[in-house]
């Protein structure tokens, strides 16, 4: 019987583990199926997080994180989970393996993937010219030039990082602004082998058998430009892991919104007692590494309180 398990490996998911085991819980095991650190990992660079000065990718910044939250007790159990149920006051952890683990209370810090934007051929080409990951990917477009879609910090950040790589980022937004920080797209503004491809849509991306060649683009005249590149990334949001909260009945175990954001209070509790959620999952999350990783310390707290109250009862 675990005091607390983390379904999810990232920085929320880390922090919450070193609080719960550094604030006492003794038995606690994040399952985390691929290596800790999470989407961030990805990230080509962080420079907004406190502290951290200098040029550093996500997959640096992320690399001592797990050291230091095994060092106080916390176990990684290298296992998907397929879903999270409760049955009375305890909860079950039904894994990819086919066992099940046992846990007086939860924090699910599943995170969220990169979304599509739908445009035709995506999903037939995705892998082969199309990509989520600039850092992943980027280095196969050194010197040629590539496309990038998003109007967010993330897509502008990444086709910084695109620039030193490739001759040539075109940036696509369908409108004439960006949600992005002033100072990202001042950065933007000013490289000068980026170009802004405003109030344009991508129609389709096309290519033959070895990968991408080229990209369909709509401007709000309806004039179609044909832009010839190998490479294109799109970053235009996320959609929620909460998969392992649906039940065999198709319910979910706990209260999701629209946007199947699960919906926690400020102490990151959901209704059901014992089941916490925090990071890029929950309602409203700001979807930034500092946020998610106070939320995971928050959740962690309250866990451990409610497993004190609940054993010493």
């Amino acid at each position: 019987m675990l005091d607390c398990a983390i379904i999810g490996g990232g920085p929320a998911g880390l922090t919450a583990g070193m609080y719960a085991t550094r604030g006492g819980l003794e038995n606690v095991v994040m399952f985390e199926k691929g290596m800790p650190g999470g989407q961030i990992t990805q990230s080509s660079e962080i420079e907004n997080y406190p502290g951290v000065t200098g040029e550093v990718s996500g997959m640096e910044f992320m690399m001592p994180w797990p050291a230091q939250c095994q060092k106080f007790g916390l176990k990684h159990e290298m296992v998907a989970v397929n879903r999270v149920s409760k049955e009375g006051e305890i909860f079950k952890i039904h894994k990819e393996d086919g066992t099940i683990s046992q846990a007086h209370s939860v924090i699910v810090c599943t995170g969220s993937s990169p979304r599509r934007a739908g445009f035709a051929g995506e999903d037939e080409l995705f892998g082969r010219g199309v990509s989520t990951c600039a850092t992943c990917d980027g280095f196969f477009y050194k010197g040629k030039e590539v496309a990038v879609v998003g109007g967010g910090d993330t897509a502008l950040e990444e086709a910084l990082y695109l620039a030193k790589i490739c001759s040539k980022v075109y940036l696509i937004h369908r409108r004439d602004s960006f949600r992005a920080s002033p100072n990202t797209v001042e950065r933007v503004k000013n490289a000068q082998n980026i170009e802004l491809i405003l109030n344009s849509i991508p129609q389709e991306v096309y290519g033959d058998n070895m990968g991408v060649t080229g990209l369909l683009v709509k401007g709000d005249s309806g004039e179609i430009r044909d832009i010839k590149v190998p490479g294109v990334f799109t970053f235009v949001g996320n959609d929620v892991n909460n998969q392992i909260l649906i039940q065999e009945d198709d319910s979910f175990l706990c209260d999701v919104n629209k946007h199947g954001e699960v919906i926690v209070d400020i102490s990151m509790r959901t209704p059901v007692h014992g089941l916490f959620a925090a990071g890029d999952m929950r309602l409203s999350a700001p979807k930034q590494v500092v946020s998610a990783a106070g939320d995971g310390a928050v959740a962690a707290l309250q866990a451990i309180s409610y497993v004190d109250e609940k054993l010493n009862s």
